[in-house]
Order: structure tokens, then sequence, then C-alpha cells
């Protein structure tokens, strides 16, 4: 089934509900994981928002189901951030669109690579980043709880 993306913003509406639930996961699947501690790589709007950042909804139904933002990196690169969708709608194909989404986000701010983060208790996700044509780098981005870090040309 097809998904409409829009664009979003990380701190209200239906961008902000959906990462309350990814922190919600994040923190249950970690053990108390706090995304806004000191450390951690930032997502905030000025990240996830113009000039050079992207935050994306999307939409099955007009029901919010995903959320992921593009984020500009220091060297020149982005990082592709918040990547998450509603557990009604996973095994579905949202992923791979919400992925294909914010690749073409980041295409059209002018990225040419594309970095991302995963931490070890999701096999799953560097699984489908793997498939997907990330190919595994060192840690770029000093995430504590990432154990894989990945890159693909755009």
């Amino acid at each position: 089934m097809s998904v409409v993306f829009r664009p979003g913003r990380v701190d209200e509406g239906d961008g902000a509900l959906l990462l309350a639930a990814f922190a919600a996961e994040m923190d249950a699947l970690y053990d108390g994981l706090d995304l806004e501690a000191p450390g951690m790589p930032t997502a905030g709007p000025r990240d996830l928002g113009p000039p050079h950042g992207a935050f994306l909804v999307g939409y099955r139904d007009e029901a919010p189901v995903c959320c992921g933002g593009v984020k500009r990196l220091p060297d020149g690169a982005c990082e592709l951030k918040r990547m998450y969708v509603v557990p009604a709608a996973r095994r579905q194909g949202v992923a791979r669109q919400l992925l294909h989404a914010l690749e073409d986000a980041a295409r059209a701010l002018g990225f040419a690579v594309a970095r991302m983060d995963t931490g070890p208790r999701q096999q799953h996700a560097m699984a489908f980043y793997e498939a997907e044509g990330y190919t595994p780098i060192g840690n770029f981005n000093a995430n504590p709880a990432a154990s894989w870090w990945g890159e693909k040309a755009l």
C-alpha cells in the first residue's frame, strides 16, 4: 500500500507524536535510553528542518504511519535520523518507502552521500539498510548507543 509523504516538524503535530512513540520504543528497547541526553547526536528542529535538513511524515489513508529526517553533517554528507514506522504498519513495505523518500529528500537538498546508524538490538534494521545498499563504515557521529554505521552514495 502506498504512503504519501509530507513535510513535517519534529516538535509539533503528527511528527512530534510519532517521535514520542519512537523515543518510548527506544527507551524500552535500550533500558532507559534518553535520545536527548548529553553526548547523543542531535536531531532537533534545526537539524531536521530547512535550510539544510528535512523531516517527513508518511500517511496511509490520512493516518500518520512513519517519519524520518535528513540532517546535514559537517563534512557535507547527510545523516538519516529518527526513522520510525508504527507497529501496525510494519512488514508492509512502509520502511522501504520511507527510506527511499528520505534519500530523495537528501538528493533534493544536494547531498551525494547518506549515512545512518543503528544499535545492537536492531539487527533487523542493520540487515534492511545493508540490503538497501548501505555499506558498513566507521563511527562517524560518536553515537554511544550505536553499534553499526552505514553509508550509501546517493
